[in-house]
């Protein structure tokens, strides 16, 4: 038990340090500018454009790095700061969002595989906790309710890995269009590039974090006598 707190304590450390470096890094990376004075959502825009993409609008959304792709109503969200801003740190940024609907548009697997994921983890994210716990209670007398909760947070462990290769193909495809479009320089690119790669370590640690704890329960169920 204190051995997982330990554990816990140092993926809380590390996810802290993280965000901290990802907000420097797109401070520090709000100062550079981008050719021809292009602001987040012209990037976005001509991104799409680039890869034959019609269908998806870009939007202004609220909240810090809160930027995201979203599948449904098909729409890159941009946060004010990336969608308003004239600096690399924005066009990596608003690139990257872009990354998720050129897969989507080409049914890259991995992102198929994380959207199969969505309804199941909807529907389990509000009770799985409450599953656990009481499985924990009544370990003893009902173990099959732990397990059952097991299970269950095994397919967010399995969402968070499948993630990861999806957010780097994207940071992958952001990168490479940014030089061949011409928008980002040679001398640019490295700060898109690490600015991209503060960002893919917050779902590195997520993953982490998330099979740790996943290996904590199956412990407490296997260690039940």
């Amino acid at each position: 038990m204190i051995s997982y707190f330990i554990i816990f304590g140092v993926f809380m450390l590390l996810s802290w340090l993280i965000s901290y470096q990802l907000k420097s890094r797109f401070k520090k990376y709000s100062l550079i500018p981008l050719n021809n004075g292009m602001i987040g959502r012209d990037v976005a825009e001509k991104m799409l454009k680039d890869n034959n993409i019609t269908d998806v609008k870009v939007v202004s959304a609220k909240g810090l790095l809160s930027d995201h792709y979203n599948p449904l109503n098909k729409t890159i969200n941009l946060s004010q700061e990336v969608y308003f801003g004239n600096h690399i740190a924005a066009g990596a940024v608003a690139a990257h969002e872009c990354g998720h609907a050129v897969q989507h548009a080409n049914a890259y697997s991995w992102l198929k595989m994380r959207s199969a994921l969505v309804p199941v983890m909807s529907l389990t994210s509000n009770w799985i906790q409450w599953v656990l716990l009481g499985g924990i209670l009544l370990i003893n007398t009902f173990p099959q309710l732990l397990l059952a909760g097991i299970v269950l947070f095994a397919v967010t462990t399995i969402f968070s890995f499948i993630t990861l290769p999806v957010e780097l193909n994207a940071s992958n495809r952001a990168v490479k269009w940014l030089i061949s479009s011409g928008i980002a320089s040679y001398s640019t690119i490295p700060n898109a590039q690490d600015a991209l790669k503060w960002a893919a370590y917050t779902y590195v640690v997520a993953a982490l974090g998330s099979l740790a704890t996943l290996l904590y329960y199956i412990m407490i169920y296997l260690g039940r006598r």
